[in-house]
């Protein structure tokens, strides 16, 4: 099998290829429920939700607001239990960039 981006040959069963360490065609990623980092008004969980279900944050938002107008107690409720249920999604370091010594001779 051949890598859909840098064309080279690789493992019939790999999900990643070695080289350029994209997802080969077919595959996807998985799924994750997670509160989000950077989408987030108070916890997080209407940003991550949003994103789970591949739907705009406000939306989100504005069904925990009619939740807790209809039922005031049971929806700060659900709203603390997903907040501590829910895992943070993680952040992510990417390694810097050598420094480019420029040695002029």
């Amino acid at each position: 099998m051949f890598c859909n981006y840098c064309g080279k040959n690789i493992q019939d069963d790999a999900r990643l290829c070695a080289y350029c360490g994209r997802l080969v065609l077919g595959f996807c990623t998985p799924r994750r429920l997670e509160r989000s980092r950077f989408d987030r008004k108070i916890a997080g969980v209407a940003g991550g939700m949003a994103r789970y279900w591949a739907s705009d944050p406000t939306l989100v938002r504005l069904l925990w607001v009619f939740a807790l107008l209809l039922t005031f107690p049971l929806a700060i409720i659900a709203y603390l239990i997903t907040w501590i249920v829910i895992p943070e999604e993680p952040e992510y370091v990417y390694p810097a960039t050598p420094a480019v010594v420029h040695n002029p001779q």
